[in-house]
C-alpha cells in the first residue's frame, strides 16, 4: 500500500478518529511516530494525493478519513450502547453508514432533511438497514467525486423520502445527481468501508469498488468511477 511510515501515519488516523472522533494534528503525528513536522506533512501529502485521506486546504491538518471526518457535517452518529460516549461527525449520508460498517457498531444517525428541514434520526449497524422510506442524493457523477471530494461529500444528503429528493432537486439542481434507496447505500457501504480500519487492510481497486457498485445496482455512466 505505502512505505511503513506513511502506513503507520494512515492507521494512526483513523485509529484516533475512530476512538475518539477527532483526527491528530501534525504535531500529535510527529511525536507519536518520532519523526519531524515536515516528514509528517510530507508523508501526510503522500496519502492525500493517493486518496488515502483528506487534507485541509492549507495541507497541515486532516479534513477527512473516509468515511470519518474531523469538521463538523451534516450527520451525528453516536452508539446505541449507552455506556459508550464516543461521537463522530458523519460527511455524508453515505459515509456515516460507512462508520458503522468501519466501526462495526450499532449507531444512532441524525441529520435534517434538505426539502423540508425535518429531523431525521433512526439507528443502523452492519445488520442493521435503515428505514426503507429513506432517500439519498449523490450530486454529481462518480468520476467527479474526487475534483472537490468535500464539497462532493456535503452535498451526498438523505431525504425524508425519494418524492422530497425530486422535489429539492427540481428547486435547485433541475436534472442533476442521482437519487437512491437509503437501503441500498446502506448495503454499499458495508463492503466499501467495512475493512476500513482494519490492520491488514489494502486499498480497494477501481475494479474492485465498481464491481461493488454493479452488484448492489449503481450501473450506468453516471457510477463508472475513473
Amino acid at each position: 500500500m505505502h512505505d511503513p511510515a506513511s502506513r503507520h501515519l494512515r492507521d494512526l488516523v483513523y485509529e484516533t478518529l475512530a476512538n475518539e472522533g477527532r483526527a491528530p494534528s501534525m504535531g500529535e503525528l510527529a511525536t507519536k511516530t518520532e519523526s519531524t513536522p515536515a516528514e509528517v506533512r510530507s508523508r501526510m501529502q503522500a496519502l492525500a494525493d493517493e486518496h488515502a485521506l483528506v487534507l485541509n486546504d492549507e495541507g497541515d491538518a486532516v479534513r477527512m478519513a473516509h468515511p470519518f471526518t474531523a469538521a463538523p457535517m451534516a450527520f451525528v452518529l453516536t452508539p446505541v450502547d449507552g455506556f459508550d460516549d464516543r461521537r463522530w461527525w458523519g460527511g455524508c449520508a453515505w459515509d456515516s453508514f460507512g462508520i458503522s460498517a468501519a466501526l462495526g457498531l450499532d449507531v444512532r444517525v441524525e441529520t435534517a432533511c434538505p426539502h423540508c428541514a425535518a429531523v431525521i434520526s433512526f439507528v443502523t449497524g452492519p445488520e442493521t438497514a435503515p428505514p426503507e422510506d429513506l432517500a439519498v442524493r449523490f450530486p454529481r457523477p462518480a468520476a467527479e467525486w474526487w475534483e472537490d471530494v468535500v464539497a462532493t461529500c456535503t452535498k451526498i444528503r438523505m431525504f425524508c423520502s425519494r418524492e422530497h429528493a425530486e422535489s429539492w432537486t427540481a428547486q435547485h439542481a433541475p436534472g442533476e445527481g442521482y437519487i437512491a434507496p437509503a437501503t441500498s447505500v446502506w448495503s454499499l457501504a458495508q463492503p466499501w468501508y467495512g475493512d476500513r480500519i482494519r490492520a491488514d487492510f489494502e486499498p480497494h481497486t477501481s475494479e474492485h469498488n465498481q464491481a461493488l457498485l454493479e452488484e448492489r445496482g449503481f450501473t450506468g455512466d453516471f457510477w463508472k468511477l475513473p
